[in-house]
């Protein structure tokens, strides 16, 4: 995944560090975008109309991003990967300048949800559609050790894979897992500390990877309305939710859809914290469920 992992575990047992290390080669093995030989990448360069085989955990990530796709009116969607590689955030690697406007309307013209089709544990492409589960998979990987972990019978615990994370019971000192959201680089916003018990968070930010051209940032986010990196003054948009998975791409999703996507973030009874660039400084958006939290 192209980053790292951390775990705080009441009463680890010993050999804990390479097992959560293997659950997470095989979340990698299963929907990495930069492994050629994953079933993600397979699936890529499968046959369009041809139904492809799914392990469990690729089927059950690839429904999830079709219903937050539905959901958020196609703001997350997870067959942007021809648009993702286009803008130089993909397996290819960096491109010099910026795509033309004909290469992101061919592009965009094969990409989206509509050419994805499931069927429970199996899936089919009908373009050249390429997925990429950059915006899931992570907080997929932090709920699969949540997961193994409990099937250990450990209950107390805090996973990090990323930046995203996810809490479990307590701390040896009955407090529980209290953790700082992130806040934007420079920002002035007071942090805001939340206890995860039974809860995990995720937050999409436009600092965290980018390039600049012509004096333009373009951060990796790809509004898949528009085939374009956002820019709209979203700098980060934080989610809390039981599952870390749903949170990771519904913090996509309200990323791409700005304030707006607030009134959306009521509707699913989401608990969301939003800051947006406004002129040299930031305003902050929190939605109804994270006000009745704090």
């Amino acid at each position: 995944m192209g980053t790292s992992w951390s775990a705080r575990i009441v009463a680890a047992p010993e050999g804990i560090a390479a097992a959560i290390q293997s659950e997470l080669d095989r979340v990698v093995a299963e929907m990495s975008h930069w492994a050629p030989d994953s079933d993600l990448s397979r699936f890529n360069r499968s046959t369009p109309g041809r139904w492809q085989p799914l392990p469990i955990g690729f089927a059950k990530v690839l429904a999830a991003a079709l219903d937050v796709a539905e959901r958020s009116g196609g703001a997350f969607d997870p067959a942007m990967g021809a648009l993702a590689d286009l803008w130089g955030f993909g397996p290819p690697g960096p491109r010099q300048g910026v795509p033309g406007d004909a290469e992101i309307a061919a592009d965009r013209a094969l990409s989206g949800r509509a050419h994805i089709e499931q069927d429970d544990r199996r899936a089919r492409r009908h373009t050249e559609a390429r997925l990429d589960f950059s915006g899931i998979a992570k907080g997929h990987g932090v709920d699969r050790v949540a997961e193994m972990l409990r099937s250990m019978g450990l209950r107390d615990f805090l996973i990090e894979v990323g930046g995203e994370l996810r809490g479990e019971g307590i701390k040896p000192d009955g407090q529980p897992w209290w953790v700082d959201l992130e806040v934007p680089p420079g920002s002035r916003l007071a942090p805001m500390r939340a206890a995860l018990h039974g809860l995990s968070v995720a937050t999409s930010g436009d600092y965290r990877r980018s390039f600049t051209h012509a004096g333009r940032d373009y951060p990796h986010t790809i509004d898949p309305r528009t085939g374009h990196p956002l820019d709209n003054g979203v700098t980060s948009a934080t989610v809390l939710h039981p599952s870390c998975m749903l949170a990771d791409a519904w913090a996509t999703a309200l990323s791409v859809l700005g304030p707006e996507g607030m009134a959306l973030a009521e509707r699913e009874g989401l608990a969301v914290h939003m800051a947006v660039r406004d002129g040299t400084g930031f305003t902050e958006h929190l939605s109804p469920v994270l006000q009745a939290m704090l």
